[in-house]
């Protein structure tokens, strides 16, 4: 999750100036927000995180100890594949997050039946990472999507229509589940050449080779 920091600087008379920052990450928003109180030149200072919910300075150190002990900082990269002779999917995975002060990765794959085509083994993938998310106690934080499928992306954006009634069905289902989740998502169409983990991942899951393992990484 990214945070703005606002504040008031105080000038002689009664001109005083308010300041905006950039969007930054949590533990530097805190620590420039603890040196403008300190400084005594800055006064009322609040932070916003990227939904709009708002923090005093005693706030945001009391949630910031809080998310250290939950996953954050998440990027997800997702794949479907499709076997038109099977009507299979295969779904791959591969979830990067902090929790503490360690990096971790999970890689997980997953078999669907009766799909119709691949964009629907798309759609089933994201919902599938969602699930995921959600037993690893995913809440209330910022996820970044990666896939190299542009139009599922767009779609779920918003910025793209969709017509097919049974992908409507699965945008449903995923807007639902990450309500639930309080989850913001942040959608990143890559180029296929980027997503090899997460498409081998499903094409192992065709192939009847189903993983699902978590490793801490440096």
């Amino acid at each position: 999750m990214k945070y703005k920091l606002e504040w008031t600087y105080k000038l002689k008379g009664n001109n005083d100036v308010q300041f905006t920052s950039d969007w930054i990450d949590g533990e530097t928003a805190l620590q420039a927000g603890e040196d403008i109180e300190n400084s005594g030149k800055g006064k009322d200072v609040i932070y916003y995180d990227e939904a709009g919910t708002t923090w005093s300075t005693k706030e945001m150190r009391k949630l910031l100890m809080e998310v250290e002990e939950d996953p954050h900082d998440i990027t997800v990269f997702f794949d479907g594949g499709f076997n038109k002779e099977t009507s299979q999917a295969g779904l791959g995975a591969v979830i990067y997050f902090k929790q503490g002060k360690k990096k971790y990765r999970v890689r997980a794959n997953e078999l669907f039946n009766e799909m119709d085509n691949n964009n629907e083994a798309e759609y089933a993938a994201i919902y599938y990472t969602l699930n995921l998310l959600e037993e690893m106690g995913v809440h209330h934080m910022t996820c970044e999507f990666k896939g190299d499928s542009q139009v599922v992306l767009k779609q779920l954006e918003g910025e793209w229509p969709c017509y097919e009634e049974n992908l409507n069905r699965w945008l449903d289902r995923i807007e639902e589940k990450i309500k639930k989740l309080g989850i913001l998502p942040r959608y990143k169409p890559i180029p296929r050449n980027e997503n090899k983990e997460a498409d081998k991942l499903a094409g192992q899951a065709l192939q009847g080779k189903f993983i699902n393992s978590k490793m801490q990484i440096i």
